[in-house]
């Protein structure tokens, strides 16, 4: 028989799939071309070999014809692998996990809400809370921080899983929710975010 999920450990452990540590500041001057260039082919392996994931067409298509990353966090070969630059939001360790629809954990979310132990009961408070972190973490599972979008809300490219290639809105900071970006009906993709500036909202 098994015990219940260490919740603090998978807490800790997501925690480290960020990489916003990965930068010393000053060294990303020897990395970091304004004019953000293009990438080439093997440059794009060698990314997709890092991260694990292989990108969606069109953005692929965007790295290697138009820019790495102009209006957009740029892809770079930081000084310990490949990194969106200026990113703290994307967790690295779950790339390659397929991203969740909301309705997929809606149920789960509810139910966890609704068990929430008393605070006076400190070691079950914080095993629940670091549960919650955990579903957090997972929620973006498989998803790309393109673009602080201000307030704390902010665009995603899905690179894993049946939504990949999509765009979603990251909107938990406002309504605790993640919402499909839309055009005319049908799921926005990347080319219909970059054709329109970089600034589709949610519908």
């Amino acid at each position: 028989m098994t015990g219940s999920p260490d919740w603090s450990a998978e807490c800790q452990r997501l925690a480290l799939g960020h990489r916003h540590d990965r930068v010393t500041p000053g060294q990303w001057d020897t990395y970091v071309d304004p004019s953000h260039p293009p990438l080439t082919e093997t440059e794009v392996r060698e990314a997709e070999g890092d991260l694990g994931i292989t990108f969606p067409d069109a953005y692929r298509d965007h790295l290697l014809r138009v820019s790495r990353g102009a209006g957009f966090r740029p892809l770079w070969r930081g000084p310990r692998g490949w990194v969106w630059y200026g990113d703290d939001d994307t967790n690295y360790h779950l790339l390659t996990e397929p991203f969740p629809h909301p309705d997929s954990y809606a149920a789960y979310d509810a139910e966890l809400g609704d068990r929430e132990p008393p605070r006076e009961d400190a070691g079950a408070w914080r095993a629940w809370d670091d549960e919650c972190g955990v579903l957090e973490e997972r929620k973006t599972a498989g998803a790309v921080y393109l673009q602080e979008g201000g307030r704390g809300c902010s665009p995603l490219l899905v690179v894993t899983g049946p939504h990949r290639g999509e765009m979603w809105f990251d909107a938990r900071a406002t309504c605790d929710r993640i919402l499909p970006l839309s055009v005319n009906g049908r799921p926005a993709a990347f080319a219909d975010w970059r054709d329109r500036g970089f600034r589709l909202s949610p519908s």
